[in-house]
């Protein structure tokens, strides 16, 4: 089948593609709660009639098209859970459930590789590959993308190509930005406890106050990024949300401070992490506290995008888009994405896809309760699964 064949084939899908997009838009689903969700993905897959399998444990879906063990193996993510916001928007497809909200494109993600699913299999005669569809739950606060690892959706047979895309609206429809290299930052969430001594605030002499302390740290913390990192090196120490006290008249005795650090390497993360522990802990000693920083989870890597498949994604955005429709993307985004797990065992790439539109005034940033897309880049996203797969069907 030639390019346009192809083109042709995906196109007369497009409304097909927004039905499926609109019907999992309207019932979003938190991060290991995407029940229905997942039982729509397989009505759709039943659909097309290719063969999948289920996990339970975290409501991912793996579809496929094994063809030989000797072919290579690409495989393709879409992302299936939402978010913990209410939607704003008044359109006909409006979540139906009160206070969550597709409002980073997971709904998007998933009827574009549902499209390409479609279109893969129809083909599949012609295919000299195999191909893994990766329906992922649980990418916004757990990283579902390390369950499907471990619960071996890489092997047998093994992938050695991974894609993945991303709508975002400060990209214009008809465009496609991707980088090689490092595209988005590790992320690691902290806590910091500071323990003083409690005394009643008419008598401040009798005890040690922790939230004192706990303020010249926060103060102090600031410097890391502005007077201990290069310019030149990307990182963000954020510290969003503190608790303490007890009493407008009572000396606070402990508070608890929790952030993130963002990093583009290992080297940088463990840095901030060793200097800021080395502030706390001192800053509380002079203040008379006890002071500890603890790193509550690895959180995710980096991802860091395969030059061979940024080429290929180069290419093909060239080829279905006109040459001026791909954008390199001058610098990483200190955004987290769990996309990342993937390319640490395989090659991969991922690219972001214009969704936005100015002149219709689809521009509201994603994680935003106004948050939607320009609906017609959702063929251009399933084109795009095809082509990527179909470059290493030679």
């Amino acid at each position: 089948m030639n390019f346009q064949d192809v083109i042709n084939k995906v196109n007369n899908l497009n409304d097909w593609i927004v039905k499926i997009r609109r019907d999992i838009h309207e019932t979003p689903e938190l991060a290991m709660e995407e029940y229905i969700t997942k039982e729509k993905i397989k009505k759709y897959l039943d659909e097309i009639g290719i063969e999948y399998k289920e996990f339970e444990s975290h409501r991912g879906i793996i579809a496929y098209i094994i063809k030989s063990p000797a072919y290579e193996t690409i495989a393709m993510r879409a992302d299936i859970d939402a978010l913990p916001i209410n939607e704003k928007n008044n359109k006909l497809y409006k979540s139906k459930h009160e206070g969550v909200m597709h409002a980073c494109g997971h709904d998007s993600h998933t009827a574009m590789l549902i499209g390409a699913c479609k279109v893969l299999y129809e083909m599949r005669e012609e295919l000299k590959v195999n191909v893994k569809f990766f329906f992922q739950g649980a990418e916004e606060r757990f990283g579902g993308a390390k369950y499907l690892i471990e619960d071996g959706c890489l092997e047998n047979p093994k992938v050695d190509y991974m894609f993945g895309l991303h709508v975002q609206t400060n990209v214009q429809r008809g465009f496609i930005e991707c980088k090689e290299g490092t595209l988005n930052a590790s992320s690691s969430s902290l806590k910091i406890r500071i323990k003083g001594k409690r005394a009643h605030g008419a008598y401040p002499e009798n005890g040690t106050d922790a939230l004192v302390c706990a303020a010249q740290v926060i103060t102090s913390l600031q410097s890391i990024i502005s007077r201990n990192i290069s310019p030149s090196t990307m990182a963000v120490l954020t510290l969003g949300k503190i608790c303490g006290g007890e009493a407008q008249n009572v000396i606070c005795e402990d508070v608890e401070i929790s952030g993130t650090i963002r990093a583009l390497n290992e080297e940088s993360k463990k840095f901030i992490v060793d200097r800021a522990k080395n502030i706390v802990e001192n800053t509380a000693k002079a203040y008379g506290c006890e002071g500890n920083l603890y790193i509550e989870n690895k959180g995710y890597p980096p991802v860091i995008n395969d030059k061979e498949l940024v080429d290929i994604i180069k290419f093909n955005t060239e080829e279905l888009l006109g040459k001026e429709a791909y954008k390199e993307k001058m610098y990483p985004a200190m955004g987290a994405e769990d996309f990342s797990f993937y390319t640490g065992n395989c090659k991969g790439v991922f690219f972001h896809l214009g969704c936005g539109n100015k002149e219709e005034g689809i521009n509201s940033l994603i994680h935003t309760d106004t948050f939607d897309i320009d609906e017609g880049c959702l063929v251009i996203g399933s084109a795009m699964h095809v082509l990527n797969v179909l470059y290493f069907n030679k």
